[in-house]
């Protein structure tokens, strides 16, 4: 597929209440009338971002994630979100990718939001992931993530003239006093990995008074805005083009001169 239709749901969510949030989420999806490819919901979406990780967190394969096997065959369309999963009575904020056809993967955010105690609540992710989807390559990260260059490092190989992946993707619970570098580092990671780049972040206030303002965006590789959904609820579909990316990636050659060194 050349062209990838990507949906951004931007809402509020209520504050540690799956059962509300799954049935307002899929009265959004529902609103959505034109064929879509991806799906992309804020992270912790059926919860709002909280350390209630005993109470909240969810095995493998239960409510969340059966909803969101639903709804990705229901659309024909990928689901992508992250909420609190238990594994061998571990705490992860994880993030899964639902396919139409029932097939998934999912990725534990890595870099763990410390101010916010994170860190001692959740268990780190140590893998990125990279998924082929409709002919498309992407790479999902998680919210604190984004402040983390070298972890959404974009990589080349000269060998297979091949590129780690085409579309970034951010979920996100990212705060209001912070949107001004919300905005600045997605723009960057498009820059600097010469990729399309989307984040889709919440709105509204949640159970501990912490405001979000969304400026859910999805940025071309030039840098240039494709959409942007401001400070209200709202659900937006943006079309990326993948000849449009490789042939200015062709055109200005960045990748060929970036540093060449691995990540461990």
């Amino acid at each position: 597929m050349n062209e990838l239709k990507t949906t951004l749901i931007q809402t509020d969510i209520y504050w540690q209440d799956v059962d509300a949030n799954l049935a307002m989420l899929e009265e959004k999806i529902w609103q959505i009338e034109e064929h879509t490819d991806i799906i992309i919901l804020p992270e912790m979406f059926n919860t709002g971002f909280s350390m209630e990780a005993k109470n909240l967190a969810e095995p493998m394969n239960y409510k969340t994630f059966r909803w969101m096997n639903q709804m990705a065959r229901q659309k024909d369309a990928a689901i992508v979100g992250s909420y609190i999963v238990k594994e061998s009575n571990k705490f992860y904020n994880r993030l899964y990718w639902v396919a139409p056809d029932g097939s998934f993967s999912y990725y534990d955010k890595s870099h763990l939001f410390r101010m916010g105690d994170e860190h001692q609540t959740f268990t780190q992710g140590k893998q990125r992931l990279i998924y082929n989807f409709r002919g498309w390559k992407i790479m999902p990260l998680i919210c604190y993530d984004l402040r983390f260059p070298l972890w959404s490092r974009n990589r080349y190989d000269k060998a297979t003239e091949a590129f780690d992946y085409d579309l970034l993707i951010y979920v996100a619970n990212w705060p209001k006093p912070r949107t001004e570098v919300w905005d600045t580092l997605l723009k960057a990671r498009s820059l600097e990995n010469q990729c399309y780049t989307i984040g889709v972040n919440r709105i509204g206030s949640d159970g501990v008074g912490i405001d979000y303002v969304g400026s859910s965006a999805v940025y071309d590789f030039k840098g240039h805005t494709l959409n942007e959904l401001n400070d209200q609820p709202n659900l937006q579909t943006t079309t990326l083009n993948l000849k449009e990316l490789q042939s200015f990636r062709k055109k200005f050659p960045v990748y060929l001169d970036w540093d060449d060194f691995e990540i461990s």
